[in-house]
């Protein structure tokens, strides 16, 4: 059976998640883009599951925060996306705790800190664990339920380092992870075209508090190599994850958004 078309037609209904059930993982943070996902997600008036590999604290603050701000259900969960079974125990949680999951925001990721030949093998396979399997894993555990459904939207956090090699920083396994969580979107949008929708969002330089460590001379540079010449702030994606939730995207599956403030172009 193919998606079918939704019963709407006002714009408002369409972006409108009320009766929805999200998952992001990844939103344990107090501005990163998982947290953005998830408050867009909430406005909309969605019931979200957001998730934390380590900071308990923080994703259980996130949780408090969005219910008590949006008036929806929400609740944190812990959850290792390297680890296969982490993300099947979540899906079977959150279905158990909220009755479904309409769409799923993969976000969780790891960012890398060295080249090929300065970095180590285990600093390889760690980026690639969790960014490209982790992304995999979440795929595989929501994908059964959307197949059971015969309805759902994944949504996976690219990044356009994953269309271009940044520079001046090595990091050749993030970039090669971030490269086949696009294709993997492609792929299995291909693969559950009868059941579910799977699109990601490619962001550039976003303000999240992950690079503060970084030196401002390499800051002023990465600056200079956008052509809007700032970074852009996490709730600029909001937008794009309500879209790729919501019914306002049920013809778009396979495509990836680059919002990077123009940095791809040159």
């Amino acid at each position: 059976m193919p998606i079918s078309v939704p019963k709407a037609d006002s714009l408002k209904e369409l972006f409108n998640l009320k009766g929805k059930v999200v998952v992001v993982t990844g939103a344990s943070g107090p501005k990163g883009m998982g947290i953005e996902a998830a408050r867009g997600c909430a406005e909309m008036g969605a019931d979200v599951a957001i998730t934390y590999a380590s900071r308990a604290e923080g994703g259980e603050k996130n949780a408090k925060e969005l219910a008590e701000t949006y008036g929806i259900k929400a609740k944190a969960y812990k959850c290792q996306v390297d680890k296969y079974e982490s993300c099947e125990q979540l899906v079977k949680d959150v279905i158990a705790e909220f009755g479904k999951i309409d769409a799923f925001i993969a976000n969780a990721g790891a960012t890398a800190d060295s080249g090929v030949l300065d970095g180590s093998v285990e600093a390889w396979n760690h980026v690639v664990q969790v960014d490209l399997n982790g992304t995999f894993h979440c795929a595989k555990a929501v994908g059964h339920h959307f197949k059971e459904r015969g309805s759902g939207s994944l949504v996976i956090t690219a990044s356009m380092s994953g269309h271009v090699a940044n520079f001046p920083q090595e990091q050749t396994s993030y970039n090669v992870a971030k490269a086949g969580c696009i294709h993997m979107a492609r792929s299995l949008a291909n693969e559950w075209r009868d059941f579910a929708r799977v699109n990601s969002i490619s962001p550039g330089y976003i303000d999240t508090g992950l690079s503060d460590f970084v030196p401002q001379e390499t800051q002023k540079l990465w600056h200079s190599m956008i052509p809007m010449g700032r970074d852009g702030q996490a709730k600029e994606l909001k937008g794009a994850y309500v879209y790729f939730a919501s019914d306002a995207s049920t013809y778009t599956t396979g495509s990836d958004l680059v919002i990077d403030g123009g940095y791809t172009t040159r």
